[in-house]
């Protein structure tokens, strides 16, 4: 199963993935994506992934979410924070993120409030600095 929530104002969007998710639901998932994501046309978009309770999915439904990842890339997303607690989940998420290039803007965190945080205020500039 799976929830997506918007906050307009600050153009997150948070993806609730829980349990396991068939190819058939993920496609789903993706093409809601794309209807959300087109309205935030031009504006810098900050997705939030909380995959806590997310179980490893088919190999055919974890190319439907790199190919989303891909489309939101090229779509205007700038920040991925996501939230994960199990390591092979972790692993798959890491997996399909080197090959999507969403690698380069994700992030991943154990709490909530700070992945909102880092989507929504950034980073300072001597904390970019530092990362470089």
């Amino acid at each position: 199963m799976y929830q997506i929530q918007v906050d307009k104002v600050h153009t997150i969007i948070e993806i609730i993935l829980d349990g396991y998710i068939p190819a058939e639901e993920m496609q789903r998932l993706a093409e809601e994506m794309g209807r959300i994501v087109a309205t935030f046309q031009g504006r810098d978009i900050k997705l939030k992934v909380d995959a806590r309770t997310f179980k490893p999915a088919s190999p055919e439904a974890v190319e439907i979410f790199r190919k989303l990842q891909e489309q939101g890339l090229q779509a205007g997303v700038k920040r991925v924070a996501e939230l994960v607690e199990s390591q092979i989940v972790a692993l798959q998420l890491n997996r399909v993120a080197r090959e999507s290039g969403a690698d380069k803007i994700l992030r991943r965190f154990w709490d909530d409030g700070a992945a909102r945080q880092w989507l929504t205020n950034g980073e300072s500039a001597e904390e970019d600095n530092k990362l470089s």
